[in-house]
């Protein structure tokens, strides 16, 4: 049962384990952004009740200006989700992935090779790599690579490339052979909106379009992410606070005796002995986290945790300090 619940589900969480759900969770299980939503002013009432713009004009050019791309390299998606079961349609030849990674990648491309490597991926024509890594946080780069293999095509999943810590994430969006997801549900908190967005050579995003349903990213969305990425100070906002928090959170749960995986985002692994005793102690004291069991090479041994704000973390130190 746990091998199919995703993060961010506490309902689903509870009821595997066959536990009453508190009125009050902390869900560490969520890597989406803990910084509450700056001020918005949208109708929701007009957005829900007419058609939405099925270019994502006002977005592609906002992208197009800050990346320096043109509009016809972007293609908006409802969620990355969606351009990844998209690019599974489009993409040929043999693909393979780093590993641990994303599950929903495995189950979008049918014949799909797991590496632990980027040696051994290389060896394939396709090489998909979320960067930073989800669930492990790590950040690697990637333009010597890239520039190195022009013939290979790199999927390049950044979906946590505004949470990175320390790090300045490359500016990849040059390179012929490189497809850029990116997640604009994670730092802007819109999981509910379901809003991303492809940068990718042109003949592709063509592709993807063609098979990409009418209307596909709703109003609503398409809203919302234009306020939120027009507030230039968000994301360094968001930084500040991680940065600030992020180190604190790791370090009390090592003095705790919890062995934690370093980790150039927000959200990190922590090894554990016996990951179900481990959820179930947490979920009773109403407190929510990450399974690995669906992340290919960790197969349980690992809990994955999000910083929120420092009076939650406390309370996941003192709960693991409990079982430690």
């Amino acid at each position: 049962m746990l091998d199919v619940i995703h993060g961010a589900n506490p309902e689903q969480l509870y009821r595997a384990f066959g536990l009453p759900m508190p009125e009050e969770v902390i869900d560490f299980s969520t890597n989406t952004n803990a910084l509450s939503w700056p001020d918005i002013n949208i109708d929701v009432r007009e957005l829900a009740s007419s058609y939405p713009d099925p270019e994502c004009s006002a977005l592609r050019e906002l992208v197009s200006s800050r990346e320096n791309v043109s509009p016809s390299r972007i293609l908006f998606t409802s969620g990355t989700n969606e351009a990844i079961f998209l690019l599974s349609q489009v993409i040929t030849g043999s693909t393979a992935i780093l590993q641990p990674a994303y599950s929903e990648y495995f189950r979008a491309f049918r014949e799909l090779s797991g590496c632990s490597g980027l040696a051994e991926a290389l060896k394939h024509q396709n090489i998909i790599v979320v960067n930073p890594s989800n669930p492990t946080g790590k950040y690697i780069h990637l333009s010597q690579t890239i520039n190195n293999h022009p013939d290979n095509l790199f999927i390049i999943d950044e979906a946590y490339r505004d949470f990175l810590l320390w790090e300045t994430p490359e500016r990849l969006c040059s390179f012929p052979n490189v497809i850029l997801l990116r997640s604009l549900t994670k730092i802007y908190h819109l999981s509910g909106a379901r809003i991303g967005y492809v940068i990718a050579p042109e003949h592709i995003i063509a592709r993807l379009r063609e098979r990409q349903p009418s209307w596909s990213v709703n109003g609503i969305a398409q809203a919302l992410a234009l306020q939120f990425m027009r507030d230039k100070d968000f994301i360094s906002r968001t930084r500040d606070f991680y940065r600030r928090n992020t180190p604190a959170f790791i370090e009390g749960l090592r003095r705790a005796g919890c062995e934690v995986m370093s980790s150039d985002v927000h959200f990190f692994l922590v090894r554990v002995n016996d990951d179900e005793k481990v959820i179930r102690h947490l979920l009773k004291r109403g407190i929510v986290v990450r399974h690995t069991r669906n992340f290919a090479g960790l197969g349980g041994k690992y809990i994955r945790a999000a910083t929120m704000r420092p009076e939650d973390n406390k309370k996941l130190i003192a709960a693991m300090k409990d079982i430690v």
